[in-house]
């Protein structure tokens, strides 16, 4: 049986604008700690003249939702929290991300391929100096970095 002292707690993975990345990681995470299910469906919430086991279980997925709420607060910067601050649920902040970040992915993408194959046909042109054909060059490799 392993030892319960030697398990290594799994790190919340950080947003660096890489969505796709970001979010499997993420899901990952959340599947393991048995949270998913609110990024799924959301929080649940106790009808109106609801039995206590209603409320109990309103109660136990508003707490559950706050769990997840701090794995994804922890793992989003400051200026991205503040555009989504607004939103009530991890569902809600989940399809905020996805929303704001999926679309720019695949843009991204194109555009950097555009940028590759702009860099791949490179040439120097005739009547070019070789300081005018080095800006290009950089000016390429920096747009591609960006």
């Amino acid at each position: 049986m392993a030892d319960s002292a030697n398990f290594v707690q799994p790190s919340i993975p950080k947003f660096d604008g890489f969505y796709d990345h970001w979010a499997m990681l993420m899901e990952n995470l959340l599947r393991s700690k048995e949270l998913w299910d609110l990024i799924e469906t959301g929080v649940t919430v106790a009808p109106e003249n609801s039995t206590p086991k209603q409320e109990k279980a309103a109660k136990d997925s508003k707490l559950l939702d706050l769990r997840v709420k701090n794995y994804l607060f922890q793992s989003i910067d400051r200026t991205i929290m503040e555009t989504i601050l607004v939103k009530d649920s991890t569902k809600d902040i989940w399809e905020a991300m996805h929303r704001k970040y999926q679309g720019s992915t695949h843009v991204k993408r194109a555009q950097l391929q555009a940028l590759h194959k702009e860099f791949e046909i490179l040439a120097m042109k005739e009547g070019e100096t070789i300081d005018e054909y080095f800006t290009r060059t950089l000016s390429i490799a920096s747009k591609m970095t960006t």
